[in-house]
């Protein structure tokens, strides 16, 4: 009914650690049986995203697998003959109330200040009745009979629970009139016949855990094993927002962050690990994590802290050579698309310099796209600085540009962050009168057209000792 955001992705982490962990396999099964709600592309797009966060279903619609079809909506006649062992057992019945009769009932309750339920009218029809009726040709839905004296499940998460749903509504609807099932009755047929052994899903299905677990007994099947997870709320306790989908992944991978940041920020929020740490992967989440670990809090999520999660895992893949040859390519094509128009040198796209500025500023962003912002413009498209500018600085500018032409040529050899920063030390004693934040001044306004940004020892060095000698040789004639 929607495409997968945050609270979706944590639910399906958790199943996949928790796969992982015991090896076994971690199953998508796409519940399309509310056919008003179905959404065009989101089971696709699900599962696109699933892949993008590095967390893939072993088997799923798309991928496929011995219990197929993992699409509810291609199982229907699976929920037909499983809705008529009921029908025949006397587990559930036929109903025949029409929606203004429903629609009627609901008004009333809530008029009473009570919870609308259904009053189980036609669960008392007999045999003669229910053959009338079919001969009449009255559209009809099947309910389960919900008995009292639930029996005690073991939540892996809560503990031990009932909840004695026949108290407090009406024998709920498992297959519609048009011949879908609901969502009672197509999960517990699937779980059954797909040989689901653990289900780990969100705390708001724990209260309906009993009437599933009726549905077992009335079939005769053992139940998978079930664990709730706490909500997954906003940092000042309210719900996450969908509505701007600010939540949704598809954003968050447009905004370029990365996947695994997104996977450490929800674990690191939630419970279920040893200790809270910045910086897991998922190979740390799944050795790291205990289901017994997981406690009852909601989990209270900062999206704020994003970007340094985003920054500590960006250092990473800069620091794998594999990895990093992917991250030029992101760059070059984000400097062609936001500097196309701006007379790019085809220089500033070679792998060797895109490289180069990866590994110097590695720690010091926390997105890709920072390199293409206004402050590193430099790096991309050469200033337009004069030199009457260069001279409000410093009137020895001419005195300074020989010096750092010099420095360069000397240095060129050995041009590292360290030894510029000493030969640009020592330079700026050979100057009669400017200090040395001036000759700092001064040449990072001719190197960047910018009074602020990274060290200028480290501009020089990721310019190359060509590309410096250009800028202030263009500097001072202009």
């Amino acid at each position: 009914t929607g495409f997968l955001h945050l609270g979706g992705l944590r639910t399906a982490l958790y199943n996949y650690i928790f796969a992982k962990k015991h090896q076994g396999t971690f199953v998508l099964r796409v519940e399309d049986t509310d056919q008003n709600r179905v959404v065009p592309g989101a089971a696709e797009g699900i599962e696109d995203m699933l892949d993008w966060a590095g967390i893939p279903p072993d088997e799923s619609p798309r991928r496929g697998g011995s219990f197929g079809p993992y699409q509810q909506s291609h199982r229907l006649d699976l929920y037909r003959s499983a809705s008529n062992v009921l029908l025949e057992r006397g587990a559930a019945y036929r109903c025949f109330c029409t929606p203004q009769r429903l629609e009627l009932l609901k008004k009333e309750a809530l008029r009473s200040h009570q919870a609308p339920r259904y009053d189980n009218r036609c669960r008392h029809l007999t045999p003669t009745d229910v053959a009338e009726k079919l001969s009449q040709g009255l559209d009809w839905v099947v309910r389960f009979r919900l008995e009292k004296g639930v029996e005690p499940f073991q939540d892996l998460v809560y503990g031990w629970n009932k909840h004695e749903v026949a108290d407090v509504e009406g024998d709920p609807v498992i297959l519609k009139g048009d011949g879908f099932p609901t969502y009672h009755l197509a999960n517990v047929v699937d779980d059954h016949y797909m040989g689901i052994s653990h289900v780990l899903r969100g705390t708001e299905w724990l209260t309906s855990t009993s009437k599933h677990l009726l549905l077992y007994k009335a079939f005769g099947w053992d139940p998978p094993q079930f664990g709730h997870l706490p909500l997954l709320l906003n940092k000042d306790g309210g719900k996450l927002s969908k509505r701007q989908g600010d939540i949704f992944l598809e954003r968050f991978a447009q905004d370029g962050y990365l996947p695994e940041a997104l996977l450490d920020i929800i674990t690191n929020c939630g419970s279920g690990f040893a200790e809270k740490q910045m910086g897991r992967t998922l190979e740390e989440l799944i050795s790291q994590f205990e289901i017994g670990r997981i406690t009852t809090h909601s989990a209270l999520l900062d999206l704020e802290k994003l970007p340094e999660f985003n920054r500590i895992h960006l250092t990473r893949r800069i620091e794998n050579e594999g990895l990093r040859q992917n991250l030029i390519r992101e760059v070059q094509l984000l400097v062609e698309h936001v500097y196309g128009d701006q007379q790019v040198d085809q220089e500033v796209l070679e792998k060797d310099y895109v490289e180069r500025v990866l590994l110097l500023r590695k720690g010091h962003i926390s997105l890709l796209k920072n390199l293409v912002s206004a402050d590193y413009s430099y790096l991309w498209v050469r200033p337009s600085v004069s030199r009457e500018q260069l001279q409000t600085i410093s009137a020895e500018v001419d005195e300074i540009g020989k010096l750092v032409l010099g420095l360069m040529t000397r240095q060129a050899a050995v041009l590292t962050v360290e030894e510029l920063n000493k030969g640009l030390r020592s330079l700026q004693k050979r100057t009669k009168e400017t200090k040395y934040s001036s000759v700092m001044k001064v040449l990072r306004l001719a190197l960047s057209g910018q009074q602020h940004g990274p060290s200028v020892a480290e501009m020089m060095v990721t310019l190359g000792p060509k590309e410096v000698c250009g800028r202030i040789h263009k500097a001072l004639s202009s």
